[in-house]
């Protein structure tokens, strides 16, 4: 099964599974789609509308925070702040193409900062955003550790016994 990407009438994107197995076909709108898989009822198809999704604030610093090496880069940013993204690049195992895409997730979500002085940007660490998702994470604290309480003494239950 191979997924593919094909857009409809009204421009959305949408994916799809094609559980045909044929490779080389070209499904550029939604129509030759439905059309080809109609008119070939062997072909099953699995159609998945993507809603336009507009990230906010907290899911981006969420999405930035995902990656270890942007994970790696706040660290060195915390203790050595104001490193050129070069200087900064130099122990990751990444391009500077690479590097700058991190960048930009980073700074997209506020988390980082860029300062031009001549030829050097350097980057400065911004705790804003941060600090919302760590509040927003308190509130939901006390779910987990009653939950994981709870594990806790059951699993010494079942060892004593």
């Amino acid at each position: 099964m191979r997924w593919r990407t094909a857009r409809s009438g009204a421009g959305w994107p949408v994916s799809f599974a094609d559980r045909s197995g044929s490779s080389g076909r070209d499904i550029t709108n939604l129509s030759t789609l439905v059309s080809n898989g109609l008119q070939n009822p062997t072909e099953k198809l699995i159609l998945h509308h993507m809603v336009k999704f507009i990230p906010s604030e907290m899911d981006r610093v969420f999405s930035a925070l995902s990656d270890a090496t942007r994970r790696g880069i706040l660290q060195r940013l915390k203790t050595e702040p104001g490193l050129s993204i070069s200087e900064l690049a130099r122990p990751f195992s990444v391009k500077l193409p690479n590097m700058m895409k991190h960048l930009d997730v980073l700074s997209n979500a506020g988390l980082i900062t860029r300062t031009k002085t001549g030829r050097t940007v350097a980057v400065h660490l911004s705790a804003g955003p941060m600090q919302e998702a760590l509040s927003w994470l308190t509130q939901y604290e006390s779910l987990w550790t009653t939950s994981l309480d709870r594990l806790a003494a059951l699993v010494e239950r079942d060892g004593e016994a």
